[in-house]
């Protein structure tokens, strides 16, 4: 059965063309049309799907070809798209820039592999006919790629307009569908990662509501819309060869849940892509997220997921609130299943140190940590499992990112009941290419997986939070 699956590909020439801005903007004026829009975002990242989910007002779904692979990603599109009006797609860095001279998981890729159309925006900055020559050459690269509109950036004023328009009208046959004037706002501040998460904003509602009126002042959105609709179907059969073994989201039907697993989800500890959390709702658990900073005692759970995020902007709140963190090791201490990522794994530690001053944290590991002016990993990362660990069997290979400014200031050999599970095949970890350091029925690491391409993950979290439950349930007998 054929599906049109209205749908975009919002690309860019290179990093800060203004990809996000125009992909915000765009989301928010569709909703406001009355429109269903499902955003999604090329790549690994949580900042800019974070923005996203906010101007939609829908979770936003991570496509990345490396993190979960082809026939996954195909089917993960189709299972969140399947009901939508539109389907926006945000991509990273230039059109064609991937991990290598071939382009491998680039924008270009996944937009082949959703046969989607490509509006591109470009920097017009001290630029003018040399625009339509770069344009020409994102069409020309390759042919498959199906370049349907362009939306100039940094626009000086009317006559730079022009000029740039009828050269592109000319000599690339492609219709500019929006001129965004050079504006120095300040609506979107940038942290050493990117933006600053919309959880941190002070004013996402205003921030949000610039980029509409971006949207609805300099593009046209019906020439937009039209383009979306006009996407070629996409065919279950002939597009996904693999649907029927790798078809997300699970559906397992209980009649009640098999285990209660916390996410610890504030300001502090935001990184979570909803395919995870809907993995886990799928195997069977119910999920209860709070808060570090603001509970005072652990709630009633059977295993723990801490994402990662910014503890270090939120280190004198997280060292403040000592009954949290009792009432976590204690649990911890019980056998409490936890697994941690980046941010988490940072909380589990001793401390943090920031200007000469550390930061009590949780105190599992005997780790502090420093923030760095440069980054300590950025990029893709494929770690094995070489040990025996609370959630996966040695010899699982497990594709996932790091990017930190973090790094331990003291060196943990594996010696009183702390052990590392991941050597790095790829990627930094924690210590001279070990990642994973397990304690008891914790593991925290350094690499984040994407539940897609990593079932393991799920299966031995859920399977983990089970056991502890029944232990519990045995107790009070």
């Amino acid at each position: 059965m054929s599906h049109n699956y209205p749908r975009l590909v919002i690309a860019g020439l290179k990093g800060g063309s203004g990809k996000t801005t125009l992909s915000l903007g765009l989301v928010r004026a569709l909703k406001e049309k009355g429109l269903k829009v499902v955003p999604f975002k090329k790549g690994p990242d949580y900042i800019d799907a974070g923005w996203l989910a906010s101007a939609a007002e829908h979770p936003c779904y991570n496509l990345d070809p490396f993190l979960v692979g082809s026939d996954r990603l195909l089917s993960s599109f189709i299972t969140h798209a399947g009901d939508s009006d539109i389907a926006v797609i945000e991509g990273n860095r230039g059109l064609y820039d991937g991990m290598d001279a071939k382009g491998t998981y680039s924008t270009a890729e996944v937009a082949k592999l959703l046969r989607s159309p490509v509006i591109l925006i470009v920097d017009c900055a001290k630029v003018t006919r040399t625009v339509a020559a770069m344009i020409l050459g994102a069409q020309g690269f390759d042919p498959e790629i199906m370049v349907r509109g362009v939306v100039l950036n940094r626009i000086a004023g009317s006559r730079h307009e022009s000029v740039i328009r009828a050269s592109i009208e000319k000599y690339c046959g492609l219709p500019v569908l929006g001129a965004i004037p050079r504006t120095d706002s300040g609506e979107f501040p940038e942290r050493h990662m990117g933006l600053l998460p919309y959880q941190e904003h002070p004013d996402t509602a205003r921030a949000i509501s610039f980029v509409e009126d971006i949207a609805g002042k300099f593009l046209d959105i019906e020439a937009i819309l039209k383009i979306a609709r006009d996407a070629e179907p996409l065919n279950r059969e002939n597009n996904l060869s693999c649907l029927a073994v790798s078809a997300p989201p699970r559906h397992r039907v209980t009649s009640s849940p098999i285990a209660r697993i916390g996410v610890i989800r504030d300001s502090a500890f935001q990184f979570y892509y909803p395919e995870n959390i809907e993995e886990m709702k799928g195997c069977g658990a119910d999920i209860a997220e709070f808060s570090a900073l603001s509970e005072r005692q652990l709630p009633d759970i059977d295993a723990l997921y801490i994402g990662g995020g910014f503890p270090e902007t939120h280190a004198i709140s997280l060292a403040e609130n000592t009954r949290f963190r009792d009432s976590l090791r204690n649990a911890i201490e019980e056998g409490l299943p936890v697994y941690a990522e980046c941010g988490g794994l940072m909380y589990l530690g001793d401390g943090l140190l920031l200007k000469d001053r550390t930061y009590p944290m949780a105190g599992i590991f005997p780790l502090v940590f420093s923030i760095e002016r440069k980054p300590q990993a950025h990029g893709y990362s494929v770690a094995e499992v070489v040990k025996k660990n609370p959630f996966y069997h040695e010899g699982t290979i497990l594709k996932g990112h790091e990017f930190h400014y973090s790094k331990p200031c003291n060196v943990l050999e594996e010696t009183n009941g702390f052990s590392y599970a991941f050597r790095m095949k790829r990627g930094q970890g924690i210590y001279e290419k070990m990642d994973g350091i397990c304690y008891k029925n914790v593991l925290a690491t350094y690499t984040h997986l994407h539940a897609f391409g990593a079932p393991e993950w799920v299966e031995g979290l859920v399977k983990k939070a089970a056991e502890f439950r029944g232990r519990k349930a045995l107790r009070k007998v």
